[in-house]
């Protein structure tokens, strides 16, 4: 069985034992030591945003930071001793010296603004998923949280179960034989899409500050066509079904099948149609990616939209493919829902299963905040595994939008043969907003 890299395991493999380091080696004043409790931030503290918070509930809540005051109502009465903000950058640098952790749980469009700002002044950093809204904004966290030595992880609760771990040992243990194929699918989306911007400008609710909500996107016309759930939709804000769910649904394949070892692939993409405003009412994305460190060449196909695979010919005829599912093929097993099918072969395989060899994960929040307190690099962090795995999901927009076969450069994070593909690498900031 092929022994476990650092690399592989992004920095997960060698877990260290739990020791206390002093103050001046997390980088001063501001941080403090590991036996101490973290002081903690959130940006974005309702909806999902809520539940994250509360995962970091066992330490220090400082301070809390929402443009709507009604959806940030539930924490902010849960956590009374936390003091209020509604724009970010005020309470970074207001209660900057009692912060060593922040939360991100924003719409997609603010996520690296965010992210970064805290990364620059040292702050440990929790972001939500899909971890940018752009391929550009999802390199520069990586090297930012790199340069300033900071923990990160992606808001991915899958990527610290047990069945993720699972799936590594049976690829890299050799159970399913070289994998060829994947395919992913989602009931999303559970919005609108493929629609066009809204015409009437009703009022904006008193307890949102809409400005801000809008934060580094182009300025538009409150409308709740967009907040407070119905943004990731829109191309200014979200980044579509694929944005939503793909960044926990490619998680455990990016890390068992190394596609972050590729250094080109490509995507291309067949959809209902999308417009300047929306993605579109369905997609299906396919990414081609070469052979990369042994593992051989892989097909992964992303469904959306009501979109769903051909039924896997070993499938128990009393099995239905559900609203969203994965199938793994590879030359001696295909898997779905986790399990090797059919079953008989899942009983017969049963005793000569790999033992486990990959650490096992406490939890996302639990790693996160051992992390900042000096323990081992969580498994989802920014330069190594979230920045890269974004990078590869949002490449696949980059065909929706262009209508077109894209031949994507990881190095170099360009697309060689279609070059208006580029015009959406990266977007321009709305003034006063800044990356």
């Amino acid at each position: 069985m092929e022994r476990i890299t650092r690399r592989a395991f992004v920095g997960g493999a060698a877990a260290l034992a739990f020791s206390v380091v002093s103050r001046h080696v997390l980088g001063g004043e501001a941080h403090q030591a590991p036996s101490d409790t973290l002081g903690v931030a959130g940006v974005g503290v309702g909806g999902k945003g809520s539940s994250d918070v509360r995962g970091m509930g066992g330490e220090n809540i400082v301070a809390l930071c929402d443009v709507d005051a009604k959806r940030a109502a539930g924490n902010l009465k849960r956590f009374p001793k936390a003091q209020h903000f509604k724009d970010f950058r005020v309470m970074l640098e207001k209660c900057g010296s009692q912060i060593d952790a922040v939360t991100v749980s924003t719409p997609d469009h603010v996520h690296a603004p965010a992210a970064m700002m805290a990364i620059r002044m040292g702050k440990h950093c929790f972001t939500q998923k899909p971890l940018t809204h752009s391929i550009y904004e999802a390199r520069q966290l990586g090297l930012a949280a790199r340069e300033h030595k900071v923990a990160t992880i992606m808001g991915v609760q899958g990527l610290c179960t047990e069945s993720h771990r699972i799936l590594c040992e049976w690829v890299w243990g050799d159970v399913l034989g070289p994998v060829r194929e994947v395919h992913i699918w989602t009931n999303r989306p559970i919005w609108p899409q493929g629609i066009p911007r809204p015409k009437d400008t009703p009022p904006c609710p008193k307890t949102l500050d809409w400005d801000l909500w809008l934060g580094p996107a182009p300025k538009r016309p409150y409308h709740p066509a967009y907040a407070p759930f119905k943004w990731r939709g829109w191309w200014d804000f979200g980044t579509g079904a694929l944005g939503d769910i793909a960044c926990h649904a490619f998680d455990a394949i990016f890390w068992s099948m190394k596609l972050g070892l590729a250094k080109t692939f490509e995507v291309e993409a067949t959809h209902s149609g999308c417009n300047a405003e929306t993605f579109p009412k369905w997609s299906v994305i396919t990414y081609q990616f070469p052979e990369r460190g042994g593992m051989a060449p892989m097909k992964l196909v992303w469904y959306d939209g009501g979109k769903k695979p051909p039924r896997p010919k070993d499938l128990d005829p009393k099995r239905k493919l559900g609203g969203g599912g994965e199938i793994i093929i590879g030359d001696k097993a295909t898997t779905y829902g986790g399990r090797i099918v059919p079953e008989a072969k899942m009983k017969e395989l049963r005793s000569s299963l790999p033992d486990k060899s990959i650490p096992r994960s406490p939890g996302i929040y639990k790693e996160f905040i051992r992390a900042c307190k000096g323990g081992p690099p969580t498994v989802g962090n920014f330069p190594d595994f979230a920045g890269p795995l974004t990078e590869i999901v949002l490449a696949g927009n980059l065909a929706v939008k262009t209508g077109k076969k894209i031949a994507w450069d990881v190095e170099k994070l360009r697309c060689t043969n279609v070059p208006e593909a580029n015009n959406y690498v990266r977007r321009d900031y709305r003034k006063g907003w800044t990356l």
